[in-house]
């Protein structure tokens, strides 16, 4: 059972199992790998003793041993997809490891990437401090242009100096003119007038009494 598995991994290079077989099987598909990275022919009759069919070995040693031939190890993984319906088995799917794209390379040349990356950070470092500190000093200079305006004594013009101290005379409050005589008359008899109601009527003289005294 172990060495068909291992034929159609190597065939199909995707097979679904249980999480047990697919570790049990890594294991020997690697190996029949790493004998076709070899390439000897002690190394392809291993392989035949091992694998049902000629043509898979054939494309071990031709196709999959170019694929890997700058990978040391770690041809397969393991991917877990959940559990079984019927007896709650954990099932996985085991399959090679893609071809590298032409774009993406192994470690060295990530490193090599990160180095190259790293020392242009370093370069373009200085010129963007060097960026930062004008835009700091031109965001300073336009805050104190504003106060420099505020602050800046008005300059004198000769002939308004002069003037002020004639417009502060002409807003002074006018004063009271005097009332004309006239007034002054209508008002003292106006006051005079209740002086004559309250005035006691003269006794009347009767006939009578005037020729008693005149006797």
């Amino acid at each position: 059972m172990i060495r068909n598995m291992v034929t159609s991994l190597l065939d199909i290079e995707r097979i679904e199992t249980t999480d047990a077989k697919a570790k049990e099987i890594r294991s020997f598909a690697e190996k029949i790998i790493t004998l076709g990275k070899r390439g000897d022919l002690h190394a392809r009759r291993r392989a035949l003793r091992f694998v049902r069919r000629r043509d898979v070995v054939a494309k071990v040693f031709s196709e999959l041993a170019e694929r890997y031939r700058e990978r040391q190890g770690g041809y397969t993984r393991i991917i877990k997809l959940g559990h079984r319906v019927g007896d709650n088995a954990q099932l996985s799917v085991l399959e090679l490891i893609p071809a590298p794209q032409k774009g993406a390379g192994g470690r060295r040349t990530r490193r090599l990437r990160k180095q190259k990356g790293e020392e242009a950070s370093a370069e373009a470092a200085p010129d963007k401090a060097a960026e930062t500190e004008q835009e700091a000093a031109s965001k300073e200079e336009a805050k104190k242009a504003p106060e420099k305006k505020k602050t800046a004594p008005k300059k004198e013009v000769p002939g308004k100096g002069k003037a002020k101290p004639k417009k502060e005379a002409a807003e002074k409050p006018a004063k009271p003119k005097k009332a004309a005589p006239k007034e002054k008359e209508k008002t003292e008899t106006k006051k005079a007038a209740p002086k004559k109601k309250a005035e006691k009527p003269a006794p009347k003289t009767t006939k009578g009494k005037s020729t008693k005294s005149e006797k």
